[in-house]
C-alpha cells in the first residue's frame, strides 16, 4: 500500500471530488491542485483564504455552464450576480469543511485508498494498474499526502450535507399539501367580456398621463440599444475566378497528407528518466550523458534501463512508457519523441522531472495512393482556395470600410450584397446576425456608448461570414421621457378605466354568487358562462385565469366561486363550481414515495441554506 500511496495524486483526485460531491459541483475543488502557492486573497473565512485564482476558475466553471444555455452568448450573462453567487458558495463551503473538522467527520487513509483503488479507470484486468496512472501523476504538483488529505475534506463535507439533504423529516400532512398542489382538479366554467365598447367611452387627460407617469415611471424604462447599418459578406455569395486545381497543388496536398500520416504513426516510446531527486541538476546531466555514451557504445537500451532509469514503472519493462501521451512530460520531450530517428536513441532531455534519454519505434503508415486521394484531396484544394479567395477578399474590403468610414464599399464590389439597417438593437435581438456574440460585442462596447460612430473593421460570425457595422445612435438604459411615454401611458389608462367599467357591472352578479346557487344566479343575469373543463395547475390555461381559478375557495354544493382575470382587451369572470382532491391513500405508492423524496430534498436544502446562514452569521469573514 504504501508504493499505491506514493502514486495518489494528480487528475483523478478532481475526478473523485466530482464524483463525491455533487451538490457543490459548481464549487469544484480546482484551487487544491495550485502547487500550494499563495494566491491574492478574495476572501478569508475564519482565517482561512480562499483565492482569487479558486474564484476565477469557478467563476468560469459556473459562466461555462449558464453559456450552454444561452447558445453562448455571453452578452446575456449578469457577470457580477455570477461571480457573487460563485463566492457566495465557496464561502458556505469553506464554513461547512471546517463545522465537519470540528464534529469530526472523517474517513481513513486506508478507505480512500481503497476507493481511489477501485476505480475502474484506474484498473487493467481488474486489477489497480500503476502503468496506467503514472503517466497522468507525472503532469500534476500535488503530493499523495495532500490528495488524500483533500479527499477526506471533500467526503466529511458530503457526509455534513447529506445528513441535512437525505435525512429531512416530512410528514404525510406535508405530502398531502403537496399532492393537493401538484393534483388538484378544478372544474371551470368561463364567461368573456369584451372591452372595446367601453373603450368607445373612456377620456383620458394630459393630468392623468402625468400623474400616472409619475407614479410608476419603473413601469416606463428602455433597456439599452442601438440603431445600427450592417453589411454580411458570406463565403457563398463569392465566385472565385480560376478556380480549379491544379497539378501542383494536388502533388503539394499529398505531400502534407503523407507528412501528417507519418507524424500520426503509432509510436512505442522508450526512456531512461534520471532525476534530481537525490542529486543536483548538474550531477543528472553528467549521468544522463554518461548514460547515453554507454548506450552508444553497445550497451542495450533495455539493460541501461534497467540500471540507471528511476521511472520504476518502466524500468523493468526496456524502459517502455506503457500509455505515452503528448504533453505528460512537456513540449521539450514530445519534440525529442517525433524529431529521433526511428530506432534510435535521442541526447539527453531535460523536463521538469530531470534528464530523459529516448528511444522511439515508429510504425510503418499504411499510406494511400496519390490516385486513390485525388478525389478528396482536389475537393480540399478548392476548399482551401475559396476560403483564402474569402479571407483576401474581406482583408481588402476590410481596408476600404475603415478608410472611407463607410459600408456601401462592400455593396459596390459585391453586388450581391446590401447595407441593411436596424433601430433599437437590444442585447436580446433575434435578428441572425446582430445577436452573434462578436457582433453584439462590438454593437455595445465602450465606444459605441461613448458615441463612437465609425464603421467598424471586419467581425467574423459564428457561422464563417463577415459582418461590418456601424452605429448610428446608442440610446441609454434608463427610464423613458414622459412624451415617449405618453403614447403607452394613455393605452395602460383606457384599458384599465375599460375593465373598470365593465367590473362595475358585474359587481352585483359577482356577490350573488357568494349566496345564491350558480343555477340560480346565471339565469337571472345574461352572461354566458361556457364550461371549459377540469384542469390542474399548468395544464394549459393562461397564467392570469389560472391564477385567479387556483386562488378561490372550493364552492359549497351547487355554488360557484367567481372572481375576475384581467386579460388584454377582455375581462374574464372565472367560476370555479367544483374541486377535487385525491388523498394519499389513493394514490400510486411510486408516486407518493416520488412525492416524497422530492419534498424531503427541497427540505434539506432549505435546511442546508439555513444550516450555512447560520454559520456565516457567526464567521469572521472578511
Amino acid at each position: 500500500m504504501e508504493s499505491f500511496r506514493t502514486l495518489i495524486r494528480g487528475w483523478f483526485g478532481k475526478v473523485l471530488l466530482v464524483l463525491f460531491l455533487a451538490p457543490f459541483a459548481v464549487v469544484g475543488i480546482e484551487g487544491y491542485f495550485s502547487g500550494g502557492q499563495k494566491e491574492d486573497v478574495a476572501k478569508t473565512v475564519n482565517g482561512q483564504d480562499i483565492s482569487k485564482k479558486d474564484l476565477e476558475a469557478q467563476t468560469k466553471a459556473y459562466k461555462d455552464q449558464l453559456l450552454q444555455s444561452v447558445n453562448g452568448d455571453e452578452s446575456l450573462l449578469n457577470q457580477s450576480f455570477i461571480q457573487n453567487a460563485v463566492l457566495d458558495n465557496l464561502v458556505a463551503r469553506a464554513l461547512l469543511i471546517q463545522q465537519a473538522d470540528k464534529l469530526g467527520i472523517s474517513l481513513s487513509d486506508a478507505q480512500i485508498e481503497q476507493m481511489i483503488a477501485q476505480q475502474p479507470s484506474l484498473q487493467e484486468n481488474g486489477q489497480f494498474s500503476q502503468a496506467l496512472y503514472a503517466n497522468y501523476l507525472r503532469s500534476q504538483g500535488m503530493t499523495s499526502q495532500s490528495l488524500i488529505a483533500n479527499l477526506r475534506q471533500d467526503h466529511a463535507l458530503k457526509m455534513l450535507m447529506s445528513t441535512f439533504t437525505d435525512y429531512a423529516l416530512v410528514s404525510k400532512t406535508d405530502i398531502q399539501q403537496i399532492a393537493n398542489l401538484q393534483s388538484e382538479q378544478r372544474e371551470l366554467f368561463l364567461s368573456s367580456v369584451k372591452l372595446d365598447d367601453y373603450k368607445a367611452n373612456v377620456k383620458v387627460s394630459n393630468q392623468e398621463i402625468a400623474d400616472y407617469y409619475n407614479k410608476h415611471q419603473n413601469k416606463f424604462k428602455q433597456v439599452a440599444s442601438v440603431d445600427v447599418d450592417y453589411v454580411v459578406l458570406s463565403p457563398t455569395t463569392l465566385t472565385q475566378p480560376n478556380a480549379a486545381a491544379t497539378d501542383a497543388e494536388l502533388k503539394q496536398a499529398y505531400d502534407q497528407f503523407v507528412e501528417k500520416q507519418n507524424q500520426d504513426a503509432k509510436r512505442e516510446v522508450k526512456h531512461i528518466m534520471i532525476t534530481t531527486d537525490s542529486r543536483s541538476p548538474e550531477q543528472a546531466a553528467t549521468l544522463a550523458n554518461e548514460v547515453y555514451a554507454k548506450i552508444q557504445a553497445g550497451t542495450s537500451f533495455a539493460q541501461a534501463a534497467a540500471q540507471y532509469s528511476e521511472d520504476p514503472d518502466s524500468k523493468t519493462k526496456g524502459g517502455a512508457l506503457a500509455a505515452y501521451a503528448p504533453g505528460v512530460f512537456g513540449a521539450d520531450f514530445d519534440k525529442a519523441v517525433t524529431s529521433t530517428p526511428n530506432g534510435q536513441v535521442s541526447k539527453p532531455v531535460k523536463t521538469q522531472f530531470g534528464y530523459h534519454l529516448i528511444e522511439v519505434h515508429t510504425a510503418s503508415a499504411d499510406v494511400p495512393s496519390f490516385e486513390a486521394k485525388k478525389a478528396e484531396l482536389t475537393a480540399e484544394v478548392l476548399k482551401n482556395k475559396s476560403a483564402n479567395y474569402f479571407s483576401d477578399t474581406v482583408n481588402s474590403l476590410n481596408e476600404q470600410v475603415v478608410s472611407s468610414d463607410a459600408l456601401d464599399v462592400v455593396s459596390e464590389a459585391v453586388k450581391t450584397v446590401q447595407v441593411q439597417s436596424a433601430n433599437g438593437v437590444t442585447l436580446a435581438t433575434t435578428n441572425a446576425v446582430l445577436a452573434d456574440p462578436a457582433v453584439k460585442s462590438k454593437l455595445f462596447s465602450e465606444d459605441v456608448k461613448n458615441g463612437n460612430t465609425t464603421a467598424s473593421s471586419s467581425i467574423q460570425t459564428a457561422n464563417g461570414d463577415t459582418v461590418w457595422i456601424k452605429a448610428r445612435k446608442y440610446h441609454v438604459a434608463g427610464a423613458l421621457p414622459l412624451a415617449q411615454a405618453t403614447p403607452r401611458v394613455k393605452a395602460l389608462l383606457i384599458e384599465q378605466k375599460a375593465f373598470d367599467a365593465a367590473h362595475a357591472k358585474l359587481n352585483a352578479m359577482i356577490a350573488d354568487f357568494k349566496k345564491l346557487p350558480a343555477q340560480q344566479v346565471t339565469t337571472k343575469y345574461q352572461y354566458n358562462f361556457v364550461h371549459a373543463g377540469i384542469f390542474t395547475r399548468s395544464q394549459g390555461l393562461k397564467r392570469e385565469i389560472e391564477r385567479a381559478a387556483f386562488s378561490q375557495p372550493a364552492p359549497k354544493a351547487g355554488m360557484w366561486s367567481v372572481t375576475t382575470a384581467k386579460l388584454p382587451n377582455e375581462l374574464v369572470v372565472v367560476a370555479v363550481s367544483n374541486v377535487k382532491h385525491t388523498a394519499i391513500d389513493q394514490m400510486n405508492p411510486a408516486e407518493v414515495q416520488q412525492l416524497t423524496q422530492m419534498y424531503q430534498k427541497f427540505r434539506g436544502e432549505q435546511l442546508l441554506d439555513d444550516y450555512s446562514r447560520y454559520l456565516k452569521n457567526h464567521a469572521k469573514i472578511k
